[in-house]
């Protein structure tokens, strides 16, 4: 629609006030989430309430819905209301922790459901993991779980390490190559506190703090500089990282941990920049530190070829390195980089990351979810299938019309905040879809305009 200059003005004029006077409006929440799992092409993620919501590609039902219908909003994972208390998404298939110890997957199974019955088709509802080969009782015990392409690992309450699914490159650990539709447990590892799986490599944490791979090594993701050769059926230590190690994250072709002392280090394929070290030729067979990163507070990475890597850092923001295809680093281009850089339009200090085959997602402190990158599926959640190089807030379209920093209220802030993002004073807003009012595929001082004839009462509704 056409608004007269007179009147545009107008309204920019009071925009420009409401400007002034909330430079820093506090966006607020109405769905508050926990926990979050980016995989392959979808995303899931733990309410306030103990359920799961999942977005994105479904063809394999790794939204868990019952479907096999891509969402590019949160829908509910059938019969997982309440009682979850981890999740983790692997390339087509997802899995949960319960509060009494038990694991739930669904999606893709090939074996890597954990369920017996693997039939290399969809399963898109929650199934129970079964306990052995038997089968005939639940997995019980188990303290975290990690799902990655086509395998998946957890660590028990005994401190040792199950693993399921393929193992061409012996990524199950139990010193075979043959693949297990049901839980095999890892050999020599009895003080696990942690897991992490990548596209072929499995890695661990002890008690100890020193970190253990196996799996794939051909690209030097095991970091053993090649002790245990190209695959590597057992566990191998990671060169250097016997003790000290904080967290660890497997990418795709790649691994990354965070140690005590809050510094990062980085092994395996490295021609996107994954290892961060501000190279980006050859790979890395031991770890090297990533450039320029102190604080770290934790760490994801993934990727199924490429790969990248995110962090949050002790200020609450988050610094991502490596592929960056697809915008999944955040900073609002598409160029790799081979040290950090920082995402940009965050609008708040990060509590949680994951980060996805070529996307990540955040959840900042007052339990929303951001996400960033490749959103071919709609695994960014915000209603589109645009691909996005700055973070939008999941809900999208469905939102408030005019609501721009989702308070569920439409009022003169959220035209200032409209206004500021036409002028580039930031890169986004916690709901930019809702702000585009008029649904032109950009937010300006069109917009801006229009909220503020609505709040005046001069506009019975907004168009979006």
């Amino acid at each position: 629609m056409q608004i007269p200059r007179y009147l545009l003005l107008a309204f920019l004029a009071l925009a420009a006030v409401a400007a002034a006077a909330f430079p820093q409006a506090e966006a607020g929440s109405a769905d508050s989430v926990t926990a979050i799992g980016a995989g392959g092409r979808h995303t899931c993620a733990i309410t306030s309430a103990g359920g799961v919501q999942c977005w994105g590609q479904n063809d394999s039902g790794q939204l868990g819905d019952g479907t096999t219908a891509d969402s590019s909003v949160p829908i509910d994972v059938a019969g997982l209301t309440s009682g979850i208390v981890a999740i983790s998404s692997g390339s087509l298939h997802t899995c949960a922790l319960t509060t009494g110890g038990g694991a739930l997957c669904w999606g893709q199974d090939s074996g890597q459901l954990g369920t017996g019955a693997a039939t290399n088709a969809p399963s898109a509802t929650p199934a129970p993991v079964c306990a052995d080969a038997a089968c005939a009782t639940p997995l019980a015990g188990i303290v975290a779980i990690a799902a990655g392409s086509s395998h998946t690992c957890a660590v028990t309450s005994d401190a040792t390490v199950k693993c399921w699914g393929d193992n061409e490159d012996g990524q199950l650990g139990d010193g075979t190559q043959t693949a297990s539709d049901t839980p095999v447990d890892v050999v020599g590892i009895t003080t696990a506190i942690a897991i992490t799986t990548g596209e072929s490599h499995s890695c661990a944490l002890t008690s100890a703090g020193a970190a253990v791979c196996w799996g794939s090594n051909g690209e030097g993701q095991i970091g053993d500089d090649r002790a245990c050769g190209r695959r590597c059926s057992a566990p191998s230590p990671v060169a250097g990282l016997d003790s000290g190690v904080a967290a660890i994250s497997a990418g795709g072709l790649h691994t990354c941990a965070l140690l005590d002392d809050g510094t990062v280090r980085c092994w395996g394929f490295n021609f996107g920049g994954q290892s961060g070290d501000g190279t980006s030729a050859n790979i890395r067979v031991t770890p090297v530190p990533v450039s320029g990163l102190s604080d770290i507070l934790a760490i994801s990475a993934n990727g199924s070829f490429r790969g990248h890597t995110c962090a949050i850092t002790g200020a609450g923001g988050i610094a991502c390195w490596g592929d960056n295809a697809n915008g999944q680093l955040g900073d609002g281009t598409t160029v790799d980089r081979a040290a950090p850089v920082a995402v940009t339009g965050l609008s708040g200090p990060v509590v949680a990351l994951s980060s996805g085959d070529a996307h990540a997602c955040a959840i900042v402190q007052d339990g929303r979810v951001l996400c960033w990158g490749h959103n071919g599926a709609g695994q960014l959640g915000d209603g589109t299938q645009t691909e996005r190089h700055l973070p939008v807030a999941v809900g999208g379209p469905g939102g408030l019309a005019g609501d721009a920093n989702c308070d569920a209220e439409v009022n003169s802030i959220d035209a200032a905040l409209a206004l500021q993002r036409n002028a580039g004073l930031i890169v986004s807003l916690p709901c930019e879809a809702n702000a585009d009012v008029n649904v032109d595929g950009e937010v300006n001082s069109i917009d801006a305009a229009l909220i503020l004839q609505f709040v005046a009462g001069l506009l019975a509704s907004l168009p979006a």
